[in-house]
């Protein structure tokens, strides 16, 4: 009496790979949808227009007008603030300070 073959291994969907790329295509296959939804919406009411506004929160409170014995020193503090921050500007603010009092 010969054993019977084992049983065949039930199939399986493909792997990892193959839930990785459903996924991957439901996802491509959205955002292509939203992106014509937005052109159809936009080529009907007109193109959105959106406004930044920018808020100084973390910058120091604007100094009272400084007298003209000052004035290189908030010169040299405006300058900074437009390209930095409150922190890196410190040095500029103290100076500034020192020289109002």
């Amino acid at each position: 009496a010969a054993a019977p073959p084992p049983a065949a291994a039930p199939a399986q969907g493909g792997g990892m790979m193959s839930g990785l790329a459903g996924s991957m295509m439901s996802g491509m296959a959205t955002g292509v949808g939203m992106s014509v939804a937005n052109r159809a919406v936009d080529a009907m009411m007109g193109p959105r227009q959106t406004e930044v506004v920018h808020r100084h929160e973390g910058a120091p409170a604007a100094a009272a007008p400084a007298s003209d014995k000052c004035q290189f020193e908030n010169d040299q503090f405006k300058q900074c603030m437009t390209t930095g921050t409150a922190d890196s500007c410190k040095g500029y603010a103290d100076m500034l300070k020192q020289c109002m009092a």
